[in-house]
């Protein structure tokens, strides 16, 4: 991702909307990007009765987009009143994830904003339809909103795995957050490290082959930053043992993270979707700080 041009914030009127919205007037602010705010009217409970009161219908609809229009309207000055940002507003009818992708597509953006509603990490991960379905299959960078903004991001936490997306994500944490504090983190482990377990040598063993991942991931992690070229934003580097979402959860709460940047590989599988089993959306179920999900 290079430097932010446009963001498109959904926003869905639920009770934390507020925190998509002045999130979006943030990084407007910070970055020089354009600013959207975009609802999506689901009117699918109506459709049913088309046929019976068609004229009743097209009043409802009409006014039920004037009404959400006239509350981004409002939204909108109140950004412009407290951010000095001017924010364009629009409306669609229509399935939301559907909608989202066309308006992002229709404006340019290069970066979409969501809210956490639907948000579930008991009994196991599950993320609502909308976000969830964003978040996997969207053509876009998706940020995912949780916390009540105070300021822009300051410290974000990146974990690598050396794959091309983590440079694409290393670019986009800088574009998001230009004068964040930039933590890169790489979780590490070792072939059959489970069956060494096993052995009565295991320290003997695992040992060398420990030392040896250390050491990689750290000349990895350096060949990394040379080719972004955003040192100067890395404040640290750490290489953990061990699984990578608790090691993820534990330096997001130590560092007092309240941005975590995640490169998506393609997409994910329809129940993924909804029932979260890769790191990536364990992670946008489980933590506490916003998540960016970079494409």
């Amino acid at each position: 991702m290079n430097a932010l041009r446009r963001v498109l914030a959904g926003i869905d009127f639920s009770a934390r909307a507020d925190r998509v919205a002045h999130r979006a007037a943030l990084i407007s602010k910070e970055t020089g990007a354009g600013l959207d705010l975009f609802h999506a009217v689901n009117l699918s409970s109506l459709h049913s009765f088309r046929q019976l009161v068609p004229r009743i219908l097209e009043g409802l609809e009409q006014r039920a987009v004037n009404t959400q229009r006239e509350q981004l309207a409002i939204l909108s000055r109140e950004l412009d009143e407290r951010h000095k940002i001017v924010a364009g507003v629009s409306v669609a009818t229509g399935d939301a994830f559907t909608q989202i992708e066309i308006r992002a597509d229709e404006v340019s953006a290069d970066l979409v904003i969501l809210g956490s509603h639907g948000i579930s990490a008991w009994p196991f991960p599950i993320v609502g339809s909308t976000v969830a379905r964003m978040a996997a299959a969207s053509r876009h960078s998706v940020l995912v909103v949780k916390e009540k903004p105070s300021g822009p991001y300051r410290n974000l936490l990146l974990p690598v795995d050396f794959s091309a997306q983590s440079g694409l994500a290393l670019s986009a944490a800088s574009a998001v957050a230009p004068e964040g504090n930039l933590i890169l983190m790489h979780a590490y482990g070792v072939p059959f490290e489970g069956k060494l377990r096993a052995s009565r040598d295991l320290d003997a063993i695992l040992e060398p082959f420990l030392a040896t991942a250390q050491r990689e991931a750290y000349q990895k992690m350096r060949k990394l930053l040379d080719t972004a070229r955003v040192a100067g934003q890395v404040s640290e580097l750490v290489v953990v043992h061990g699984e990578a979402l608790p090691q993820i959860l534990e330096l997001e709460k130590t560092r007092r993270c309240d941005l975590i940047i995640i490169g998506r590989r393609g997409t994910v599988p329809l129940l993924e979707q909804v029932f979260l089993g890769s790191v990536a959306k364990q992670v946008l179920a489980l933590s506490r700080a916003d998540v960016l999900i970079v494409r």
